[in-house]
């Protein structure tokens, strides 16, 4: 059987199998060993270390009640998509793409972005967090402000 992979988008309907089979492959977070996939008539294949991650993946997000979209990095999103991956308005992603931020292409009216590059910005976007976080608690460090004690607990008032 050969399939052309365009898109899929897999939801969690079996949460007890799903749970199980997380906790499984979780157990074989690091296969020491070659993992193997063994067919109802024994036929039997060695799973890539990228396939048995994806695979592990997968059932981890299942598992969470998430659905999950399984396509090639190749794929186009439109900006709505692109915006709904990574968190964000349209109009918002649609300021991104006016910015340069992230390249697009427009074979009609209208945008289209790669997910490779959806996904790149993205990364970006993290490790540009981390490191103003990193940057603050630095900063406030050297301010002290870590030593300070509050004089008298500190409580929530409803």
């Amino acid at each position: 059987m050969t399939e052309t992979l365009n898109e899929r988008t897999l939801l969690p309907e079996h949460p007890d199998q799903l749970a199980e089979v997380r906790r499984f492959l979780d157990s074989m977070a690091s296969p020491v060993e070659v993992t193997i996939l063994r067919s109802a008539e024994g036929e039997v294949v060695a799973l890539p270390a990228e396939v048995f991650e994806g695979l592990r993946l997968l059932a981890v997000a299942l598992a969470e009640g998430k659905a999950v979209t399984v396509a090639p990095l190749h794929t186009t999103l439109t900006t709505q998509e692109a915006a709904e991956l990574l968190g964000m308005s349209r109009p918002t992603f649609v300021k991104l793409l006016d910015a340069a931020e992230i390249p697009f292409t427009r074979p009609g009216r209208h945008r289209r972005v790669r997910l490779a590059d959806v996904l790149a910005f993205r990364e970006y976007r993290r490790a540009e967090r981390a490191a103003g976080l990193s940057e603050l608690t630095r900063i406030s460090e050297d301010l002290g402000l870590y030593d300070d004690v509050p004089s008298e607990p500190l409580s929530r008032h409803d």
